[in-house]
């Protein structure tokens, strides 16, 4: 795995306001708190979310990107982009992976956190499939695309983004992880972050304790100390 002391810029790409919160709000509150700096970048505006709906799309796409802020904030993350892609309706695309591409010649990371792009047959509710397809189009802009500088050569021609090298990326929503987190002094801040999706979770009885217990449950599979806490990845290397 690439030393922690060699990540200095993350990038977190997630087709929903909150995915980031449930997969890895942990783990990027305790990269800020070293000071990596770290990017989301959210491919939809979760325009076709929300429990009681009293609002349109529009409205409601505005209302998610305003909560993705405030739980970006929850654990230090200022620098929050959206694509504006279609909320259930993403799919693997050129045009996705050329937009996604672009943010990683931007913003340079060392590792990308995005969902995995396989259907979890143990867990369905991480296989939505704009998360499956969201997951392969990094996974495609990751390699080959952002380090190939011949590979849309209009970022380079017209914007001047030469080719970048991700070194590593981790994959949320798996049923085969291999690296866990220990995110147990940052479990508060993940708890508030999640909480700032109110259009997402303020109906959802018990939803910290059910929270506590997933967490907790991930934290005895990796064989941490009893009351630990723990988010879950598999590791790609990219060299």
């Amino acid at each position: 795995m690439l030393p922690e002391t060699e990540i200095n810029r993350v990038l977190v790409v997630t087709a929903h306001p909150d995915d980031v919160d449930f997969g890895a709000a942990g783990s990027v509150a305790l990269f800020v708190d070293k000071g990596v700096e770290v990017t989301y970048l959210l491919v939809t505006d979760g325009d076709a979310g929300g429990n009681e709906r009293t609002l349109d799309n529009s409205g409601m796409a505005e209302l998610r990107r305003t909560e993705q802020r405030t739980a970006a904030k929850a654990v230090g993350v200022t620098d929050v982009r959206f694509l504006g892609y279609k909320d259930g309706l993403v799919v693997p695309s050129i045009e996705l992976r050329r937009d996604i591409s672009r943010v990683i010649r931007q913003v340079r990371p060392d590792l990308v956190i995005t969902h995995h792009p396989d259907r979890n047959y143990h867990n369905v509710a991480p296989s939505h499939p704009d998360h499956r397809a969201v997951g392969g189009s990094a996974l495609d802009a990751v390699y080959p695309d952002a380090r190939n500088p011949y590979a849309f050569p209009e970022l380079v021609r017209e914007e001047g983004l030469e080719a970048w090298t991700v070194r590593e990326v981790w994959l949320t929503g798996g049923s085969t992880p291999n690296h866990w987190v220990d995110i147990t002094e940052a479990m508060d801040r993940k708890l508030a972050a999640l909480q700032s999706h109110v259009s997402q979770v303020a109906h959802v009885e018990g939803f910290v304790d059910f929270l506590k217990t997933r967490f907790a449950a991930w934290a005895d599979q990796a064989g941490f100390p009893s009351g630990h806490y723990a988010e879950a990845f598999q590791v790609v290397p990219t060299a």
